[in-house]
């Protein structure tokens, strides 16, 4: 008997700032660098003139800077240890 395996992901990208109570989310269909790119584009759109953001990322692939990664200057991105997601301010803000 055989089965159908095929499915469709969406991966959420989110970031807040709770002082301003505002926040950039993008639904994408694909979890990568272009997609993250894509996300610091739009958290640096969403930064006030003269401020800076400090985004908390995990150790997910398409959170490492490298070449890969265009973060805008107005961003700073800050790595947590590994396996520690409960030190990612953003993970609470889903429930």
């Amino acid at each position: 008997m055989g089965r159908d395996n095929r499915h469709i992901s969406t991966h959420i990208f989110g970031a807040i700032c709770l002082a301003r109570a505002t926040g950039a989310v993008m639904i994408m269909p694909y979890a990568n660098a272009k997609a993250m790119n894509l996300h610091l584009q739009e958290i640096s759109a969403e930064v006030e003139p003269g401020a800076h953001a400090v985004s908390v990322c995990d150790g997910a692939g398409w959170h490492q800077g490298g070449k890969r990664l265009l973060v805008p200057d107005n961003i700073t991105l800050l790595s947590l240890t590994p396996y520690s997601p409960e030190l990612n301010p953003l993970e609470n803000v889903w429930a």
